[in-house]
């Protein structure tokens, strides 16, 4: 199994710095964000699409350093109830499906998305334990919008030979392995599959390992980044803890006015580098699960990790993975 990088990243270089420092780590795959929540510096999907010998030029800059693209990453809400983020998100999806070919690329990454709760709606909503029957309610709606759009997509990406890999996220209809499992069935689409994320996982109590032995034969992209969970303050807060707040300085879009938020200092649980949360041997382990399951091609390190900085972070993730059995 290669180790790769999610580009995000490297987004404040250009793309010959990103990818010479990528090189540099020892890095043999690129995945690169497409479009969705995130910028991208790295990739003018639009502009791609219509001239042949930008592509071309493109594509010479990974190759001349012997990295591989292997995916593009369209992480976004699709679903989303206003039509200025959903629109621009699905159009972002449905323009990757179309490059991806061109640039022999034969997957994709998506996130499922987050309806609201009724048609009348304008915000997402997330409801993790439907308790009383207007939240089951809620439920069904929401996937009445999920399952046709990604039906759609999945169709239209199936007659270009393109694959979806639905990363699960919580605050969307897909957040763990069942609710990923019930979207394959529903949707019933033989190109739709899975990008594992172990970090998603982790602060929700599932075992990642047990996720990939579920959904053996669907798992198509793999993510190389950990959790660490504060058991002083879970104890205190517990994992669903609320306590985010607004970023007043130059917080990060997301399209439609959203922005990122900022977690409280004393989180239960945050992303970290793969080797701070999990050691080699966890991670060694996570390695064998994926090849055991079908899956043997690339694990690509995401870089969210609040308190080391991408220099150090990104090679102590490949040193990780490589001594669990990745990479050359």
């Amino acid at each position: 199994m290669r180790i790769g990088l999610y580009m995000v990243a490297l987004h404040d270089r250009s793309l010959p710095d990103a990818l010479d420092a990528m090189r540099a780590w020892g890095i043999e795959t690129a995945e690169i964000a497409a479009g969705g929540f995130v910028p991208t510096p790295h990739c003018d999907a639009a502009r791609l699409l219509e001239d042949p010998d930008r592509r071309a030029a493109w594509l010479a800059e990974f190759s001349d350093r012997g990295i591989e693209l292997t995916t593009l990453n369209v992480n976004g809400n699709p679903l989303h109830p206003r039509p200025e983020v959903a629109e621009k998100h699905s159009a972002d999806i449905y323009r990757a499906i179309e490059l991806a070919p061109l640039v022999g690329v034969d997957r994709i990454i998506v996130m499922p998305g987050a309806p609201g709760s009724d048609p009348a709606a304008s915000l997402t909503s997330w409801n993790v334990a439907p308790w009383e029957t207007g939240l089951l309610d809620a439920r069904e709606y929401q996937w009445s919008v999920a399952v046709p759009f990604w039906r759609e997509v999945a169709a239209f990406a199936a007659e270009r030979g393109v694959r979806a890999c639905v990363e699960a996220h919580p605050h969307t209809v897909v957040y763990n392995t069942d609710t990923l499992l019930r979207l394959f069935e529903r949707v019933g689409a033989e190109n739709l599959g899975a990008n594992l994320d172990p970090s998603h996982l982790f602060w929700q109590g599932i075992d990642p390992i047990r996720a990939v032995e579920r959904l053996s034969g669907r798992v198509w992209a793999a993510t190389a980044k950990d959790t660490v969970v504060d058991a002083e303050a879970v104890a205190l807060h517990g994992l669903l803890d609320d306590r985010f707040s607004r970023v007043e300085r130059d917080p990060y879009q997301l399209g439609g006015g959203f922005t990122v938020t900022s977690p409280p200092a004393d989180a239960p649980w945050k992303f970290t580098t793969p080797g701070k949360g999990h050691d080699a041997a966890w991670w060694g382990r996570f390695v064998r699960a994926l090849e055991a399951a079908g899956y043997s091609d690339t694990i690509a390190v995401e870089y969210e990790d609040w308190d080391t900085p991408v220099d150090e972070s990104v090679p102590l993730a490949v040193r990780t993975l490589s001594e669990a059995g990745a990479g050359r």
